[in-house]
């Protein structure tokens, strides 16, 4: 369990120029970045740690020289960022609330890549519709009211667009109720909204009753092979 910080697989994106000088210039200007690790911090978006490549001065109509380079920046909000993949044109940036429903629930966390669903397509709800994203990685929270409240929890699914619309390429971090993953191999993806309602059931043995009673609490094998030696 990581607290604030864990590293991520890492991947190659652009980063929106403007967030690296206060959104005071170079809107609609990129650098190129790996994104290395990711931060948590409660009431706000996923950020994320990332070193700058210095790629940008290879391009065609690129005059700087390469100062970025090596460069780190921490803390780079998931709005920031721009898979690097083929595409016609840099995405619309998108709204907070777009890219990412719910803020972080804690500081403390972890990283996983959930394999079995890594490798097919993901549907991604965004505005009240439907995109195709590529899956990268999931955080998951704990040790806060709102992460371990069962009706409340939250992970965020953290994937790029990847369908041709004004999105393509931008990074997102949804949660279960945003997202369908997609297998053809295993499963038949469902049409519609799920029959489902938000548990408000904690489960737990030894908050039952039946733990004031000894002969149920330690009900155990080696209770049953005594059973048996006595007869």
């Amino acid at each position: 369990m990581s607290y604030l910080l864990s590293n991520v697989p890492h991947f190659k994106c652009w980063v929106r120029r403007e967030f690296t000088h206060n959104h005071e210039k170079y809107h609609d200007e990129y650098l190129h970045a790996l994104v290395i690790a990711v931060n948590t911090i409660p009431d706000r978006s996923l950020s994320f740690q990332v070193v700058f490549t210095g790629c940008e001065s290879d391009c065609e109509d690129n005059n700087e020289p390469n100062i970025h380079g090596g460069a780190m920046w921490a803390r780079m909000p998931i709005q920031a960022l721009v898979a690097d993949i083929p595409m016609d044109d840099f995405p619309e940036p998108m709204e907070d609330h777009i890219a990412q429903p719910w803020d972080c629930e804690s500081r403390n966390h972890s990283v996983i890549v959930m394999d079995r669903v890594s490798s097919s397509p993901w549907l991604c709800k965004l505005d009240g519709e439907f995109f195709k994203g590529r899956y990268l990685f999931t955080v998951d929270y704990t040790d806060s009211d709102i992460a371990d409240d069962s009706a409340q929890h939250k992970q965020s699914h953290v994937l790029y667009i990847t369908e041709d619309c004004k999105w393509k390429g931008n990074l997102v971090a949804l949660p279960n109720n945003r997202v369908r993953a997609t297998s053809p191999a295993l499963w038949v993806t469902g049409d519609g909204a799920p029959d489902f309602k938000p548990s408000q059931w904690t489960h737990s043995a030894e908050g039952h009753e039946s733990y004031l009673d000894p002969a149920i609490t330690f009900d155990n094998l080696y209770k049953q092979e005594k059973k048996r030696e006595k007869k």
